[in-house]
């Protein structure tokens, strides 16, 4: 490939470096992919490519310069980059020489395509990025419809969201539905049966509940669970038992065991 060579002073290099620091605005909700893994997940889904950054002598196989030429023809803007920018803009050990920025898919709370057997995750108040990247990964996993989010506490762009969720943040419909009250609502007008996952003594263990063929299942914060706003919806509360001396499990553990026992 005839790419421009382009260094770290380039105006597409400083907006890599920008949203990877997370620490500004990103009104258009790009992420970064790096190594084969990531750029086999951007093919598959067809999302646009803004910028592809390329780095042959970085490049392990000859797969991955296979995938260069098809991320390179993708791209709105394509460039070439040494070893040294590469180790400079790069988080992950060996990138495989690909790294490119991409813009989130924006999905509408309208038009989600639902079976009728439909399984939806609701994350309220999610702090910790991987977590929120961990409950993507697993909904993607148990062949879930999409994932809720409610008093939303991170940005879906940042780097360890796409990592956790091993850039099935690209593939799996993420509604930011601002409120507990707008997303009950969003729920019931499509039929859903919602249960609240807490610790809670009086919740039911979740193997002696008979989920619904649409189910919604709530998951709360790390440290202070489910908002008293979705509680005031009504819905019945779901735990898993716990045996030993700890009161609770990670949440995105506890929501891959509620997920498989609502899909099963």
């Amino acid at each position: 490939m005839d790419l421009q060579q382009i260094g770290l002073q380039h105006p597409r290099i400083r907006q890599l470096r920008h949203v990877l620091k997370n620490n500004g605005t990103n009104r258009h909700r790009l992420v970064v992919a790096e190594g084969l893994w990531a750029h086999d997940v951007l093919l598959s889904t067809g999302v646009p490519i803004e910028v592809f950054l390329w780095c042959p002598e970085a490049a392990p196989v000859a797969e991955t310069h296979s995938r260069a030429g098809q991320l390179a023809q993708r791209a709105t803007h394509a460039y070439r980059i040494s070893p040294k920018v590469l180790s400079c803009i790069a988080e992950r050990d060996r990138p495989d020489g690909l790294v490119s920025l991409v813009a989130l898919p924006a999905w509408d709370p309208a038009a989600v395509r639902l079976g009728r057997r439909a399984l939806v995750l609701v994350a309220d108040g999610i702090e910790i990025p991987g977590n929120l990247g961990t409950l993507l990964r697993t909904v993607d996993a148990c062949g879930g419809d999409g994932l809720v989010l409610t008093n939303r506490r991170t940005r879906l762009s940042h780097p360890l969201v796409f990592r956790g969720s091993r850039g099935m943040v690209l593939r799996v419909p993420v509604l930011d539905l601002g409120t507990p009250e707008a997303a009950s609502a969003w729920l019931r007008e499509r039929g859903f049966a919602v249960y609240l996952a807490t610790p809670a003594s009086e919740s039911v263990p979740y193997h002696d509940v008979r989920f619904a063929e649409r189910t919604a299942l709530v998951v709360g914060n790390e440290r202070h669970g489910i908002s008293d706003a979705w509680f005031a919806q009504g819905f019945p509360s779901v735990t898993v038992p716990m045996f030993g001396a700890a009161d609770s499990l990670n949440v995105a553990v506890s929501a891959s065991i509620l997920l498989y026992a609502a899909r099963s």
